[in-house]
């Protein structure tokens, strides 16, 4: 479960959706049947085991959300796969017929899912709890859950983060370009590229990086993308980033 708000929207509920389906719960800490339908909801989607993923939004605090659902009354729930809308509910309801909604989206996992899961297992005995934590068996389970189904976003993702963090950046690019542009897929090639330029990014050198950059984003591409790189990294829920766009903007036009 994860908290969604307005400007993590897109990566949480929207980019998230492509691989895996998601509920969207609207909610309002004043609203009562709210509190009587979210455990059930909690609780059932927490049943599917990671196949159905949940986001919780409230729409007192985020009302971009809720004008895009066009909300009249909650609790409102919808499912979103693949970006798109394809169930949903009003008003609380049963557990059963709540397990019914999530049920129709809980698709068994396949068997390039389960080589995934095996690997991000693996991993979670130490380390960051990626699958690089397992050396070469996490990497051999999702080249072999690649080999079953050649665009799975999860073992691509997650193989592409491995192959960043031993600095090769080129297959982590290749894989990468095989699944649509998203928030998540956009991070990772701007790692792949930086870790391809040997760029450390650290909080204390941070400034002088992006400053030394923008005195030559105008003339020089490469200094250009490594400056988007650099905030695409750092993410839109890092403070500091919308400052740096804004030098950006104001430096090129």
């Amino acid at each position: 479960m994860v908290d969604v708000t307005d400007a993590t929207f897109e990566a949480e509920v929207l980019d998230r959706s492509t691989e895996v389906p998601v509920v969207v719960d609207l909610w309002a800490s004043w609203c009562g049947p709210c509190r009587t339908l979210g455990p059930i909801i909690e609780r059932v989607v927490d049943a599917t085991g990671g196949r159905v993923a949940l986001a919780k939004v409230d729409v007192d605090a985020n009302p971009a959300i809720a004008g895009s659902f066009q909300v009249q009354s909650i609790p409102a729930v919808y499912a979103v796969v693949d970006r798109k809308v394809v169930d949903g509910f009003i008003g609380a309801q049963p557990e059963q017929v709540v397990s019914e909604f999530v049920g129709r989206l809980a698709a068994e996992p396949s068997e390039a899912d389960r080589l995934v899961a095996a690997a991000a297992a693996a991993g979670s005995g130490g380390g960051d709890g990626g699958a690089s934590d397992d050396g070469d068996g996490g990497e051999a389970l999702l080249r072999a859950a690649l080999e079953i189904d050649r665009d799975h976003a999860g073992a691509i993702t997650a193989l592409a983060q491995l192959l960043i963090s031993r600095g090769e950046a080129d297959e982590a690019l290749a894989l990468l370009g095989r699944l649509p542009e998203t928030a998540e897929v956009r991070r990772l090639q701007a790692e792949a590229r930086l870790a391809g330029q040997h760029v450390v990014v650290t909080d204390d050198g941070l400034d002088e990086l992006l400053a030394g950059l923008l005195e030559r984003v105008r003339s020089d591409d490469d200094a250009r993308q490594e400056y988007i790189d650099v905030l695409e990294r750092l993410g839109p829920d890092d403070p500091r980033t919308a400052g740096y766009r804004k030098a950006l903007t104001a430096r090129l036009f």
